[in-house]
């Protein structure tokens, strides 16, 4: 069950079903995302993906567990999951607009995500931010507990997004 705010405005969505809070709700249908929006915020915005293809960022949405968070002027934020749904998450791209940063519509979408049915029960859900730990520590996300048995193949995005 999930559940927006503090449960006094917002309508439980079960599944893929839209979460609503007033005027903005967070939905799991892929056919709604504003894909030219997440590449443009992905490749020219971020600090993790800029120069991102636009072909690859439509690859990782098919493979994802898509978020939008929408208001009626369209697509406001969005996050995605990679997922086995059984034991274990990484939480990907996430951002808001611009112009709409500062509403709690991070918090919102967050806990949509997390509040997810294919989510619950997870043994570990993960993420890497440079900038917002704070954030994601107000969310129940914390530092590793034993970091040095965690290991990574990284590769910087100017091998990998060359024309």
């Amino acid at each position: 069950m999930v559940r927006a705010g503090n449960g006094s405005s917002g309508v439980n969505a079960v599944g893929d079903a839209p979460l609503r809070d007033g005027s903005v709700e967070v939905s799991t249908d892929p056919s709604r995302l504003d894909r030219h929006l997440i590449h443009s915020f992905l490749s020219e915005e971020s600090y993790w993906a800029r120069g991102i293809p636009l072909e690859i960022v439509e690859r990782s949405i098919e493979h994802s567990l898509n978020f939008g968070l929408y208001s009626a002027d369209g697509q406001l934020a969005y996050g995605r999951v990679v997922t086995d749904r059984a034991t274990f998450a990484l939480v990907r791209d996430v951002f808001v607009v611009q112009d709409w940063r500062g509403r709690g519509l991070g918090t919102l979408l967050m806990k949509a995500v997390l509040d997810h049915p294919d989510l619950q029960g997870l043994r570990r859900v993960l993420l890497v931010t440079r900038d917002a730990a704070r954030f994601y520590r107000s969310l129940g996300f914390k530092p590793l507990t034993r970091p040095d048995r965690f290991l990574a193949i990284e590769r910087r995005s100017k091998e990998l997004y060359r024309p």
